[in-house]
């Protein structure tokens, strides 16, 4: 068989990405970036939704112009005929805000809602693309707060910061026009502290959006956090460490409620400013216009009105002076999303023409002088393996030899810096990447599951597959064994990770997924190491059939568990040293020797019968 032509070697990795550590995109690219991929679409749905926001807006400029004939013409005019069409004009002004209000406030949030939602899909899809470096720097809890904390403060733009610019600013826009169509000499005083807030907002605005993203990092660590205490719940109350934990909680969160108050005094003192420079125009006004009515250059009528105008335009002047604190966190926000999309996945998709998978009776594993390391570490060392089809190979050696990482790079959840793989003669890297990992099967120590049913847990999405086929899988993983017994059968949920069922059980539902994938080459990496006898037995039966007519390699410490494997290839710092059956390696005296003498010596420890 003629090789594949062998693709260019991977160049040395960059470190994993640091993602706090990425330069900072200008304002204007991330709200690109938003309206392009999230709102542009909705162009109609938004214009409808700022329409009936400005419609909302204008009716305060509407309701601070009808005081004036209140006041002139029906108070102090006396004219009773007038009473119920100021009366009616008022109160429709008022309904029709309402109605305005309720019917965009929905909109927008469904807006929101619907952008968050596409916004974390689009996160998760481009995660699970990520290799397995990426996990290693980046902590679940981290990860959830980028996917969920994150775009759910994004979606305040659509709910918070959006409707304020529309509807606030056009009821600025509607009561200083109202205050100018009434007296624009009074409206130039009481404006005119106005310049003086430009300095310290921008001074502000800075601080605020600083402060929001490491708010944003604390709430990350707050995650990271929880997420350890509830995986590692039994270990902490076994070791009685629930105080210590819940003191390292407890100083997480205090830097995030400083980080947090800090951010919402930043916003609010903006809000603050524009109080004061109200108070100052305010004054200034009721000198200078007070002077004019008592002198009966102005009627009473006509001050209500401005003073009116003028106090409903505090409102939203705060407003929109506080929004420029909400607008920096959710750019803070916003920021930490597009970093996290802006990460290239390394495994990718082959450019050139794809190699063909190989045949199930040709799918022989070889690595020929692999060397790989996460970020400066080295793991593999020049690595060679040689698994020959249908037959077991078992890798052995000391924690940090690199056996589990010779799984990551087979199944290409990541690649070597250099060196080859091959199956079948054709380096993996050259295979559709869907295509190679379909060709494994995987039963891990850990293996997965999800908080579903037991037979949602079994078929993995798989579809079309007979009751006769899932039957005959349970039996044969041994999962009949226990499920009838189960409240609900296989339509019984799992708990979180599995935690309804015992270890043995778990192990006997990965297998029985590996059955049900058929794949032609099957991995296991310390499937029955964390078992009792009883489990160890059923689930070393149910990997016997497993493993049947398939290139199985396995990771083992226990090496009682491997002696039957056809070839066993012994591992130290990363290098291949030594290979054979269990006899021959045996009658070496070399290193598998010394570790098989090292774990029978120990107390307790029996050797597996010869079978």
């Amino acid at each position: 068989m003629q090789p594949h032509p062998l693709p260019q070697p991977a160049p040395p990795p960059a470190p994993p990405e640091d993602l706090e550590a990425q330069s900072r995109p200008a304002d204007r690219v991330l709200v690109g970036w938003l309206w392009r991929g999230h709102v542009r679409q909705r162009l109609v749905f938004l214009i409808a939704g700022v329409l009936l926001m400005a419609l909302e807006g204008s009716m305060l400029g509407a309701f601070s112009l009808l005081i004036e004939p209140l006041f002139d013409q029906i108070l102090v005019g006396g004219r009773g005929d007038m009473i119920g069409w100021v009366a009616a004009a008022i109160a429709g002004a008022f309904v029709i805000r309402a109605v305005a209000s309720l019917i965009h406030k929905t909109m927008f949030a469904w807006l929101s809602e619907k952008v968050m939602a596409e916004m974390q899909h689009a996160l998760l899809a481009h995660l699970m693309r990520l290799d397995h470096g990426f996990f290693h720097r980046h902590p679940p809890g981290a990860l959830i707060e980028r996917v969920r904390g994150d775009s759910k403060a994004l979606g305040g733009l659509f709910t918070a910061v959006l409707p304020k610019v529309a509807r606030d600013g056009v009821s600025v826009v509607a009561l200083l026009g109202a205050a100018l169509w009434i007296d624009w000499r009074w409206t130039l005083i009481a404006l005119i502290g106005i310049p003086l807030l430009i300095l310290p907002i921008l001074v502000l605005q800075r601080i605020v959006r600083r402060i929001g993203v490491d708010a944003r990092i604390y709430s990350a660590e707050a995650s990271t956090r929880l997420d350890e205490i509830f995986h590692g719940i039994f270990t902490i109350q076994r070791s009685g460490l629930e105080a210590h934990e819940g003191a390292r909680f407890q100083r997480v969160l205090g830097r995030f409620r400083k980080a947090q108050v800090r951010t919402i005094a930043g916003s609010a003192s903006m809000g603050s400013l524009a109080d004061l420079v109200a108070a100052l125009g305010f004054a200034l006004v009721l000198v200078y216009g007070g002077a004019q009515i008592l002198a009966g250059e102005r009627t009473v009528g006509q001050f209500m009105a401005f003073f009116t105008a003028f106090a409903l335009l505090i409102e939203p002047l705060r407003s929109l002076s506080a929004l420029n604190g909400a607008w920096q966190t959710a750019l803070a926000s916003l920021e930490r999303v597009y970093a996290l999309l802006q990460v290239a996945p390394r495994i990718t998709q082959p450019a050139g023409p794809l190699a063909p998978l190989p045949d199930r009776r040709e799918t022989v594993v070889r690595f020929e002088g692999v060397h790989f390391a996460y970020e400066s570490e080295p793991v593999l060392r020049g690595f060679d393996l040689v698994a020959e089809a249908g037959r077991t190979t078992a890798l052995v050696g000391p924690s940090g030899a690199g056996k589990t990482t010779v799984f990551t790079l087979l199944t290409r959840l990541a690649d070597p810096q250099a060196g080859r793989i091959t199956i079948g003669g054709r380096d993996i890297r050259a295979m559709d990447l869907q295509g190679l990992r379909g060709l494994f099967a995987v039963v891990a120590q850990d293996s997965a599951l999800f908080d579903e049913t037991l037979r949602d847990n079994i078929l993995m999405g798989a579809q079309g597959v007979s009751a006769a086929r899932l039957r005959e899988v349970l039996d044969a993983a041994h999962v009949s064994d226990f499920a009838s017994a189960l409240p609900e059968g296989l339509e019984t949920r799992v708990g979180p990770r599995g935690s309804a069922l015992s270890g043995g059980q778990r192990q006997r539902v990965a297998i029985s997924r590996a059955l049900l994938r058929d794949a032609p080459i099957l991995l296991l990496d310390e499937a029955t190491s964390a078992l009792d006898a009883r489990s160890e037995s059923l689930v070393q039966q149910a990997l016997d059939r497993l493993s049947e007519g398939r290139t199985t390699l396995v990771i083992a410490h226990r090496l009682a568990t491997v002696r039957r494997a056809d070839k066993i290839v012994v591992m130290e710092r990363g290098q291949a040293v030594e290979e054979g059956d269990h006899a021959t390696l045996i009658a070496r005296g070399g290193a598998y020797a010394r570790l098989h003498a090292l774990q029978f010596a120990e107390p307790g420890a029996v050797e597996a019968r010869p079978e």
